[in-house]
């Protein structure tokens, strides 16, 4: 599994206290960037970034203002929030680019975006932290009733068909470490029912190739998908998914049909990978 550091409000945070090679300062403005949704577009205040992070109050906004002075985060008087800068734009493209399988990724991507027409999204989605983050989307040409979600979208991981199958297809020692984060993210009241959801898609994909969530994301989309683990460390694990309205997934369709091609996919972009 790749070394991956947990987040500052994460499970795993207490390691990092006698770290010497963490800062913390650093860990906590990167926490500050990462509140931020695409949806905020009035803009974030101290007081909701704090309640976001769960960073003090007074700790927030000298992060704030340090990250404003590097224009990472943009300033409105009248309003009192914050917006995010342009030059976070530039490290999401330069992460972008570090993905050398994402353009020949999206070539396979649009080729069964076009297979399955109208309605249908194709994406792929890597994990960031309790959700999945995503990193390309394909759609058919001129279509007009698609999901809606574009690149640097997150959802989450598990309650969507994306996030099931990273899961199932991650290694054991991952798979704790995202038990353990989602464990913390739920709560005792939420987490047995999320867990069990978690263990029943490893039976799913071993059974058929494939995860498939009927509703259970949101009601009426239906979407499957497969996971992509990576086998070079410069290289993030993965998932591939397609959704859309159920009116033009039915269950059929992904059973018998899209499911199946999902799967080929994968096996084709891989063997592509391998051999060129």
């Amino acid at each position: 599994m790749r070394k991956r550091l947990p987040t500052s409000d994460g499970p795993a945070a207490k390691s990092t206290e006698t770290d010497r090679q963490f800062v913390t300062a650093l860990s906590r403005g990167l926490d500050v960037l990462r509140a931020f949704r695409p949806d905020d577009r009035a803009g974030l205040s101290n007081r909701d970034l704090a309640q976001r992070t769960g960073l003090p109050n007074s700790t927030v906004s000298r992060l704030t203002y340090t990250l404003m002075q590097g224009g990472y985060l943009l300033y409105d008087e009248q309003t009192g929030r914050y917006r995010i800068g342009i030059p976070v734009l530039s490290l999401g493209f330069a992460c972008l680019g570090s993905i050398p399988m994402r353009d020949e990724a999206k070539k396979h991507m649009q080729r069964l975006a076009n297979e399955a027409g109208e309605g249908v999204q194709v994406v792929m989605a890597a994990r960031d932290g309790p959700t999945m983050a995503y990193l390309a989307v394909a759609r058919a040409p001129n279509s007009v009733v698609s999901i809606q979600l574009g690149v640097g979208s997150r959802v989450s991981l598990a309650r969507t068909a994306s996030g099931l199958a990273y899961f199932a297809g991650s290694s054991p020692a991952e798979q704790a470490e995202i038990e353990a984060e989602l464990e913390d993210h739920y709560g005792p009241e939420a987490w047995p029912e999320r867990q069990r959801s978690l263990h029943a898609a490893k039976d799913e994909l071993a059974a058929r190739g494939f995860i498939a969530d009927y509703g259970d994301w949101h009601a009426g989309v239906h979407t499957a998908a497969v996971p992509f683990p990576s086998r070079s460390e410069g290289t993030p694990n993965m998932a591939f998914a397609f959704g859309g309205p159920s009116s033009f997934l039915p269950r059929e369709r992904i059973e018998t049909e899209l499911g199946p091609r999902l799967v080929e996919m994968t096996h084709s972009l891989r063997h592509h990978l391998a051999h060129g």
